[in-house]
């Protein structure tokens, strides 16, 4: 009787440990090859740093907890490192991509970057952290998305945009480097660009909400973003979700990253998307266009105006920011 009860007792056992899986998170693997190429985003032809042969570079589309894999070959004639701006990195500060927990990729060299968004959902962005290839390029926008089941506080938006918005420089960045090691500051910039072009358009249907993820690429700059006639809900900032504020204009840092809903709520044409420099004497703007699918006006009027030089504006606009809780 005890034989029997004691191999009934290991058949349940073997059993359950079989109904036991550990399920792993989802591996995402890609290959990006860093090239140069000619471009000419201010109107004059110069050389800039490809992903891809994409500039800016692909946007990565992940999910929460996604671990990715993603080779790094550099065929540019220098060493190149990317570091994943806003990825916490936990337990895993070697795949950073900033000098310290990493060495530069040599040329005609690879690495493999292994990283997991762990616990995080929200806009951020990829960049070049060594020398001054950022001023050429090799930048673009993580998106991390939410699992299925983890609820965001707020309704799904029927789209997102990417706006990567930053100053410009015409400039070859072996020049700009060349230039501040000879012990100079960097010079103002030429221009503001926006997903590498001057000005571009973002399309939607009329009374429907969309996901504006705006970042700042740009090397020195801080820039005010508006949107013609339409509020803003701010509902993240560096990935973190805040109180849900209404703005009619935001300020944007170097290297911050935000995200706000716009709902396309207005008479249906097109209207001015708006980014000027600010704390700046001369005031550089780029104009894009929101644009309503049933739109059979073109973007017209004043280009609204935003703030310039107000430092106490701006802060007290960043108290405003509040983590929900």
């Amino acid at each position: 009787m005890k034989t029997i009860l004691a191999l009934l007792i290991i058949s349940i056992l073997g059993i359950l440990s079989c109904n036991v899986v550990k399920a792993e998170d989802p591996y995402k693997y890609y290959t990006w090859t860093v090239t140069y190429g000619t471009a000419s985003p201010l109107g004059v032809p110069q050389q800039i740093i490809l992903i891809n042969g994409q500039f800016p570079g692909p946007r990565l589309d992940v999910v929460t907890n996604d671990n990715i894999i993603l080779n790094l070959i550099n065929k540019l004639d220098q060493p190149f490192l990317l570091t994943w701006n806003g990825i916490k990195q936990r337990k895993n500060s070697w795949q950073d991509g900033v000098l310290g927990t990493n060495c530069p990729i040599p040329p005609n060299s690879n690495f493999t970057y292994k990283f997991q968004p762990k616990d995080q959902i929200g806009g951020y962005t990829y960049f070049p952290s060594t020398g001054m290839h950022k001023a050429a390029g090799g930048f673009g926008a993580i998106n991390v998305y939410a699992r299925p089941r983890i609820p965001v506080p707020y309704a799904i938006p029927a789209g997102d945009f990417n706006l990567l918005i930053g100053d410009w420089y015409k400039s070859n960045h072996k020049g700009l480097q060349a230039y501040l090691d000879s012990g100079r500051s960097l010079t103002f910039p030429d221009g503001i660009l926006v997903n590498g072009q001057t000005g571009t358009t973002f399309s939607g249907d009329q009374g429907k909400t969309y996901m504006f993820r705006i970042s700042n690429m740009g090397l020195s700059t801080s820039f005010n973003f508006r949107i013609q006639g339409h509020k803003m809900k701010l509902v993240e900032v560096e990935g973190s979700n805040v109180v849900q504020n209404i703005y009619d204009s935001l300020d944007v840092h170097v290297g911050q990253s935000i995200s706000v809903l716009v709902t396309f709520d207005q008479a249906p044409k097109d209207y001015y998307i708006v980014a000027s420099t600010r704390f700046t004497r001369k005031i550089l703007t780029t104009v894009s266009v929101l644009h309503y699918t049933n739109s059979q006006t073109r973007v017209s009027g004043p280009i609204p105006a935003g703030p310039t030089y107000q430092v106490h504006w701006s802060m007290q606009q960043a108290r405003t920011y509040r983590v929900k809780i």
